[in-house]
């Protein structure tokens, strides 16, 4: 039956109501889309704050709990936000793992990490920096962590949101010292421990970088620049992974388990060696399966180091979670600690509720706020493919390993960015000589000039010198912010 004009006219006035409800839709969902992710922080960091006046139970001091909570949870998204990317991001920019897959892993190994080894290092945190008895009083030292605290988180948090990579543990140490000189004077820093946290600014990028650089360097003399690079690689990408599986074995029993088991570095240094080797005769028959067939050409060599590289992402962040996990519940363990106490001496403990809202925190933050920074440690830095991200990985194993046997305390962030930094120049002092040695067996070849020459750099210097001057500034910046929190929530607390 054909239709009249009074319903084709009446079809059409609700095709286009239909289409104008349609584009208002898809216009909320944008609008929205970028208010889901602070809204589940929200959601988390209340949660956590709930908990804990559950689980520290009614007395005069849960609401402080609950508030120290409520940071704690801050900060924890903060560093799953930051912190993270420095052991995901060259596995994503070298195209080994998408960015849901290094979310997912990423989320599981650090939860795992902080549950089953973190905490060791957060006596550091709460007493290694101020000496707790020159605070004074119990409320005091509470307003002292819980300043160190907020100023940390939001520092961190303005770090992310410029793209810029810090260390969350510069940021919580600057915190707590901040907040001590403000509560008892400069008398109650321990100054031998920041100078040697500031030595670490210079030491940690530049060990992470000659580091990386050099197992580049030895890649392409070794496999890259050979007639017969498969044939090199069967020979000696067996041999770097079990290298990579030595540094890995001794970083975790070092640093990573120190919770579950005490390794003396010389035994760690033994069980490194030890799986090293069994790595090593493991993978031979493995890479010649493997090899087979590939072309002999560059991008032939990148299958050969994708599974090592996702390995090497997952336990830096099982490492990174034990570790960095005390600087979100550091200060929050020692405010409960000195509210149930009501001591400042006494010897922190962790309870169960603590660890859990840092784990989660962690994994929440990355989950949330992570993609960002991973980008750009992955991608915008310099070009990485999976033989470099490698170089970058296993630097950040050895530099700490090399690190503690100095003696020296290290940043994971100022290692892993460091590393990177020194992949990209490598790449540009390679690249110059060998263009050098060309134009020299070819001497009518024009000369580069220098717009040729800045245009042709593999390394972006407007991240160096964001990121050099987000490393120097973050410990004064956080102190002060810490310093001014502290007077502010020592007036309001009475």
């Amino acid at each position: 039956m054909a239709r009249t004009d009074f319903e084709t006219r009446h079809l059409e006035t609700l095709d286009r109501d239909l289409g104008r409800f349609s584009n208002l839709e898809n216009a909320t969902a944008y609008v929205s889309r970028p208010l889901v992710a602070p809204g589940v922080a929200l959601a988390f960091v209340l949660l956590a704050g709930l908990g804990a006046m559950l689980a520290f139970g009614e007395t005069s001091n849960t609401l402080v709990v609950a508030m120290a909570a409520v940071f704690g949870a801050y900060m924890a998204l903060n560093i799953g936000a930051n912190d993270v990317a420095n052991n995901m991001g060259p596995a994503v920019g070298a195209n080994a793992l998408t960015m849901g897959g290094a979310i997912a892993i990423a989320a599981v190994f650090e939860t795992a990490g902080a549950l089953i080894a973190g905490g060791d290092v957060v006596g550091t945190i709460s007493r290694g920096i101020i000496a707790p008895e020159s605070i004074g009083t119990q409320s005091v030292f509470v307003w002292a962590m819980m300043a160190a605290l907020l100023s940390s988180a939001l520092w961190v948090n303005l770090a992310t949101w410029v793209g810029a990579p810090v260390s969350t543990t510069h940021s919580v140490v600057g915190g707590v010292m901040g907040a001590g000189i403000a509560a008892a004077g400069f008398g109650a820093v321990n100054w031998p421990t920041m100078g040697k946290i500031a030595a670490s600014w210079v030491v940690s990028p530049l060990l992470g970088g000659l580091i990386a650089a050099g197992f580049l360097w030895f890649i392409k003399a070794r496999i890259i620049y050979r007639h017969d690079k498969i044939a090199a690689a069967r020979v000696w990408v067996p041999v770097l992974v079990g290298i990579m599986a030595g540094a890995f074995s001794a970083y975790l029993a070092l640093k990573g388990l120190s919770k579950v088991v005490k390794v003396s570095f010389g035994h760690s240094l033994l069980i490194g060696a030890a799986l090293g080797l069994f790595v090593w005769l493991a993978m031979i028959p493995v890479i010649r399966r493997q090899s087979q067939g590939l072309e002999n050409r560059n991008k032939s060599l990148k299958v050969l180091f994708g599974i090592p590289l996702v390995v090497s992402a997952a336990l830096l962040s099982f490492a990174h979670g034990a570790n960095d996990v005390a600087n979100a519940v550091g200060p929050l363990a020692a405010i409960v600690q000195a509210s149930a106490s009501g001591s400042v001496t006494e010897a922190v403990s962790i309870p169960l509720w603590v660890m859990l809202i840092g784990a989660f925190g962690l994994s929440f933050g990355l989950f949330l706020f992570g993609p960002k920074l991973i980008r750009m440690v992955g991608s915008q830095i310099t070009k990485l493919n999976p033989m470099r991200a490698y170089c970058v990985a296993l630097s950040a194993a050895l530099t700490v390993i090399v690190a503690s046997w100095l003696g020296l305390p290290v940043s994971s962030t100022h290692i892993a960015v460091g590393a990177i930094f020194g992949v990209g120049f490598f790449r540009e002092w390679d690249a110059e000589r060998r263009l050098r040695a060309a134009q020299g067996s070819v001497p009518e070849r024009p000369r580069l000039g220098p717009e040729e020459r800045s245009r042709r750099k593999l390394v972006r210097r407007s991240h160096v010198m964001t990121i050099a001057a987000a490393w120097v500034v973050t410990v004064p910046a956080a102190a002060a912010l810490s310093a001014a929190l502290f007077l502010v929530l020592r007036q309001i607390g009475g």
